[in-house]
């Protein structure tokens, strides 16, 4: 099956794409409006199936690979929800204390593509954890309609403080080397920023088109910052130019790239939104940056 692009699809009907995922509007609003760009033979419901992730198509390092080893893992968050799990993965045969990676994933809970996120970390010599929000509702529920639809039932002050807990258990995990990075996609990027303001501590910290904090937080961020942005992202990136006055202003080392004509979420490889040269130069970049960052 040939693999769409941004490119078969109008410009149009992706921004509504990207407001219906975000929770901005229904369902039944996409479809509506989305009707008006579908072409003959092709309904709304056919670009809305067509632009939605098909995970096993996209996957790139099995659960079972020999060459790394993960389990799920539950850690007590006594400030947040109480109980987190997430999905904890190493390499197999790794000698030696290994730097850590928390992984924040999208406004969905933990999917198998963050699973498949985790893994590649742990191809490229950490430990990754990926915990899921959604574990207080059930976790993840195995379809990303109704995953969506519980994401906003999060108390998103507990949620928050569940990956402070998910960080401070990676600092402390006896195999890792006490460096913590984290990098997370879009509300995971959020959470990668977030964790920047709170952890004086943390090692680095790389959110991918991640919505920013209040610029007067930039002050507290200790943590070299890598980040990632579309360039065609109007939402996320009208908070950017704040931003980075504040990280300047406070002396925060960052390093910032805009992708030429990429689209939010271009590094998730389940959907047309995917664009393999960006990604892969920003993950080429990312995994270099955690490298230099959490050595022991």
């Amino acid at each position: 099956m040939t693999r769409k692009t941004v490119a078969d699809f109008d410009p149009e009907v992706l921004k509504l794409f990207d407001r219906y995922v975000h929770g901005l509007i229904p369902r039944r609003e996409f479809l509506k409006s989305a009707g008006k760009y579908a072409v003959a033979g092709v309904s709304a419901e056919g670009l809305l199936a067509a632009l939605s992730p098909n995970f096993a198509q996209a996957q790139e390092v099995q659960p079972t690979d020999a060459r790394i080893k993960g389990s799920f893992v539950e850690i007590p968050s006594p400030s947040g929800y109480g109980t987190l799990r997430g999905y904890l993965v190493a390499p197999a045969n790794a000698s030696g204390k290994l730097p850590t990676v928390l992984v924040v994933h999208e406004n969905r809970g933990l999917n198998p593509h963050i699973e498949d996120i985790a893994r590649r970390l742990a191809l490229d010599g950490f430990i990754a954890f990926a915990p899921d929000a959604l574990f207080p509702l059930g976790g993840y529920p195995g379809d990303e309609d109704k995953a969506r639809e519980l994401f906003p039932k999060l108390d998103q002050n507990k949620t928050r403080e569940d990956f402070v807990a998910a960080a401070a258990y990676l600092k402390k995990l006896p195999q890792g080397n006490g460096k913590v990075g984290v990098t997370g996609f879009c509300y995971g990027g959020g959470v990668a920023n977030f964790l920047a303001t709170r952890l004086p501590d943390l090692a680095a910290s790389v959110p991918f088109y991640g919505g920013q904090p209040p610029a007067e937080e930039a002050a507290k961020i200790k943590a070299p910052l890598l980040i990632h942005y579309a360039e065609n992202d109007e939402r996320i990136n009208a908070g950017w130019p704040k931003y980075e006055e504040a990280l300047k202003a406070a002396g925060v080392k960052y390093e910032a790239y805009f992708y030429p004509g990429t689209q939010h979420g271009f590094n998730n490889n389940t959907t047309p939104r995917y664009d393999a040269k960006a990604a892969q130069l920003a993950w080429q970049r990312t995994v270099a940056f955690f490298k230099t960052h959490l050595k022991a």
